[in-house]
């Protein structure tokens, strides 16, 4: 698993994640996003960042192997805080954040791209946070900042995904083009940006997150309570067994 960041002459920083199979990240693949985007907001020569992935999808969200193959807790509380640590770094850095999203965008990828400040995406993209199916809860906070307030319940509690072209509607995905085109469209974007004054720039995106109506890491924390919760009463073990054995039926 890699996680790599390039500084282009143009000011644009391209971070990279790349966790075959399907970027489902680890507790220390979490922690390495947050400690790129940060990296990120420190380099003053770095004007915006552009958050993208390899493979076959965005982000298929934590890796429930490595919770299901870990004694106790002590996996699913670090998922916990590294994917807090993620999706804040990403809300908080201090330049802006375009997300590129190709493929699939499941829970912990839907709590980095509802924290960025700008989506592109491809035309096969898809987002979607089935917590539920498995025992857990998070990314609502961040699925709310896609889809109105009814769309991301019903999505929620039926584990639905919904299409990036149908995002666009709701003016959360700026745009979805051919995959091939997902780069390029990206860093069109991260251009115009990147060609503005960076301190006007990173003055702004202090200023909207100051007038956000919700604040996003206290919002996304209470969601994570309820899932050590249902981790105690060991709801959340037998989901993820009945979940492991139905995706080994479909291979």
């Amino acid at each position: 698993m890699t996680i790599t960041s390039e500084l282009r002459d143009d000011g644009i920083r391209v971070v990279t994640m790349d966790a075959p199979p399907v970027n489902a990240l680890t507790v220390q693949g979490w922690y390495d996003v947050a400690g790129a985007l940060d990296e990120a907001g420190r380099d003053l020569d770095t004007k915006v960042v552009v958050l993208r992935a390899e493979g076959r999808g965005f982000n298929a969200g934590v890796d429930i192997k490595e919770m299901q193959h870990t004694s106790g807790f002590e996996a699913l509380i670090g998922a916990n805080k590294g994917c807090y640590a993620a999706f804040k770094a990403v809300y908080e850095c201090a330049v802006p954040v375009v997300a590129a999203v190709n493929g699939f965008c499941l829970g912990g990828g839907v709590g980095l791209v509802g924290n960025a400040d700008c989506i592109v995406a491809s035309d096969d993209a898809y987002f979607g946070v089935p917590e539920v199916n498995q025992g857990a809860l998070g990314a609502a906070t961040h699925m709310a900042r896609l889809v109105p307030q009814h769309m991301m319940r019903t999505l929620y509690f039926t584990a639905r995904t919904i299409k990036a072209t149908d995002l666009v509607q709701f003016g959360s995905v700026l745009e979805t083009v051919p995959r091939d085109q997902l780069d390029e469209a990206a860093l069109t974007v991260a251009g115009e940006i990147a060609a503005k004054d960076t301190r006007v720039i990173r003055a702004a995106k202090e200023a909207l997150n100051g007038i956000d109506p919700i604040d996003v890491n206290k919002s996304y924390r209470f969601e994570q309570g309820f899932t050590f919760e249902l981790n105690l009463a060991g709801v959340s073990d037998e989901l993820r067994d009945d979940f492991a054995g139905t995706e080994k039926s479909k291979r």
